[in-house]
C-alpha cells in the first residue's frame, strides 16, 4: 500500500501554483476547499510519484475547461421524458449515507440496457452525478457530520447479469475511463450482491488482475448483502435490492421513493431541480436547449478499462465452455436415444 509523504504533498502544492489561471479556477470546483485531499487522492492513483500526479491533474483539469464540466450541471437532459428513459436503463442512485456520513450509490449493472438514448446523453448523465456528488452531496454531508467527506461506497447489484451485457462493453470502458482519469480514489469500497455464478467464475479469474488497493476495496457479499451492509448503514439506507431476500431483485421493487433508481426518488428529483435552477440562473434570457453535451472520451487505458475488457474476455470464453458442454450433452443425450 503506497504511503504519501508530507514531501510529495508539497512539492505536489508547488507544482499546482504554477499552473495558468483557467485551470486554478477550475480546480476550485474539483477541490472545494480542500486542495490537500485532491493532491491525496491524485498522488494514490499515481503510486506516489508527484511528477505523474501532477501530469494527471493537469491533463484533468485541462479536460474539464475543454468540455466544459464546471457548466455541466446547468445543462439539464431534456425533455424530462427522455431523463426518465435514461434513469430506467442507467440505473443509478443514492438510497442514503452509511453512519460514518459517506454517501451510498447503488448501481444496477446487471439490468442496466443502456439502449434509450445516445452514449453521449449516458455519459453526460454520469458526470453530472459525479459533479453534484462532489459540489453538492459531499459538502453538505461534511457540514452536517461535522468533518470533511469526499469519498463514497458503491453498491453494485448484479441481478440479471448476462452475457448480452458485453453489447454495453465500449461505453462502460468510457465511463471507467473518464471516473480513473478524473475521479479517481473517490470510492473506498465496492459491495457486490446478487452475484450469479457467470459472475463468480469470471471473478476468480479479474481478480487477481487488479491493483492491491482496488482489490482490497472489492466485496463479493453474499445473497442480496443485507447482513453485511447492516453492519455500515441503517436499514433506511439499504438500496432497494438489498431489502429482501430471494431468487433475485427487482429494479421496480417497492414504491417509487425507495426505488434508488427511480426518477421520483428524492435523490434523483433534488439532482434534476437543481441543474433545472442553474440553468436558469446561468441563462435566464435564452431558453435552454435540448440535446446531448458531448464530452471527449479519454482513449487511455486504465485500472478501470482493464477491468471492463479483461471481465467481458472472460464471459466469452465462459460462453464458449458452456456451449461446448450444451453441445456434449446434446450429443450424449441423441446417443441414448439412438
Amino acid at each position: 500500500m503506497c504511503v504519501i509523504s508530507e514531501e510529495a504533498i508539497n512539492q505536489f502544492e508547488v507544482l499546482m501554483e504554477q499552473v495558468d489561471e483557467v485551470l486554478k479556477t477550475t480546480f476550485q470546483n474539483v477541490h472545494q476547499g480542500c486542495p490537500r485531499d485532491v493532491y491525496l487522492r491524485f498522488l494514490t492513483a499515481r503510486e506516489g510519484n508527484v511528477a505523474n500526479a501532477h501530469k494527471m491533474l493537469v491533463d484533468s483539469l485541462t479536460w474539464r475547461v475543454q468540455n466544459e464540466i464546471d457548466d455541466i450541471l446547468a445543462k439539464p437532459i431534456l425533455p424530462t421524458e427522455l431523463c426518465r428513459a435514461i434513469r430506467d436503463s442507467q440505473l443509478i442512485g443514492m438510497p442514503g449515507y452509511t453512519r460514518e456520513g459517506l454517501p451510498i450509490f447503488a448501481f444496477g449493472a446487471g439490468l442496466s440496457t443502456f439502449d434509450k438514448a445516445s452514449v453521449h446523453y449516458y455519459v453526460q448523465s454520469h458526470i453530472q452525478i459525479n459533479e453534484y456528488r462532489d459540489r453538492v452531496v459531499m459538502p453538505a454531508a461534511s457540514k452536517k457530520y461535522g468533518k470533511h467527506i469526499s469519498k463514497s461506497v458503491k453498491v453494485l447489484d448484479m441481478t440479471g447479469l448476462k452475457l448480452s451485457a458485453l453489447n454495453q462493453i465500449k461505453l462502460l470502458t468510457i465511463i471507467s475511463s473518464i471516473d480513473d482519469l478524473n475521479y479517481p480514489e473517490k470510492v473506498v469500497a465496492y459491495y457486490i450482491v446478487n452475484a450469479p455464478y457467470i459472475f463468480s467464475a469470471c471473478w476468480k479469474v479479474v481478480k487477481p488482475l487488479l491493483q492491491e488497493r482496488t482489490r482490497k476495496k472489492v466485496q463479493v457479499l453474499s445473497g442480496c448483502g443485507q447482513d453485511d451492509l447492516l453492519k455500515i448503514m441503517d436499514y433506511s439506507s439499504l438500496p432497494h435490492f438489498c431489502r429482501r431476500e430471494g431468487s433475485g431483485s427487482s429494479k421496480y421493487s417497492g414504491s417509487l421513493n425507495e426505488n434508488c433508481y427511480s426518477l421520483d426518488h428524492p435523490f434523483h428529483q433534488q439532482l434534476y431541480d437543481y441543474i433545472k435552477q442553474q440553468a436558469l440562473i446561468r441563462r435566464p434570457v435564452r431558453p435552454v436547449k435540448q440535446g446531448s453535451v458531448h464530452v471527449d472520451f479519454p482513449d487511455a487505458v486504465t485500472e478501470g478499462t482493464e477491468f471492463v475488457q479483461t471481465l467481458a474476455s472472460e464471459f466469452q470464453k465462459f460462453e464458449k465452455q458452456n456451449g461446448l458442454a450444451q453441445s456434449l450433452d446434446d450429443l450424449n443425450i441423441n446417443d441414448h436415444r439412438s
